[in-house]
């Protein structure tokens, strides 16, 4: 599996490296308050893994949390399971 992992990476690194040399125009983003001088293809590479951590994050806030929630709830035994699995004192009758 680590082996995967390493050509997945190695894969990504040479992709960034293509775009970033056949986009070697220079750009000026501007924000208002800033100027950034950057080529078009860091801004393209910026913005996607931009992207992928924003949509991760918003997976991670609306599906993943919730049911890690609702599995450790699951997980958990309910008050009256807990109470009928105490010993009970021996019955005492009159």
């Amino acid at each position: 599996m680590n082996i995967l992992r390493l050509l997945v990476l190695v894969a990504f690194l040479a992709a960034g490296l293509v775009l970033g040399s056949l986009n070697p125009e220079r750009i000026v983003l501007d924000f208002g308050v800033v100027e950034v001088v950057t080529t078009t293809g860091i801004a393209i590479t910026v913005a996607l893994l931009a992207g992928v951590l924003l949509g991760g994050g918003i997976v991670m806030a609306t599906t993943v949390l919730p049911l890690q929630a609702r599995l450790r709830r699951a997980g958990r035994p309910t008050p009256s399971a807990v109470a009928s699995d105490a010993p009970r004192p021996p019955f005492q009758g009159n």
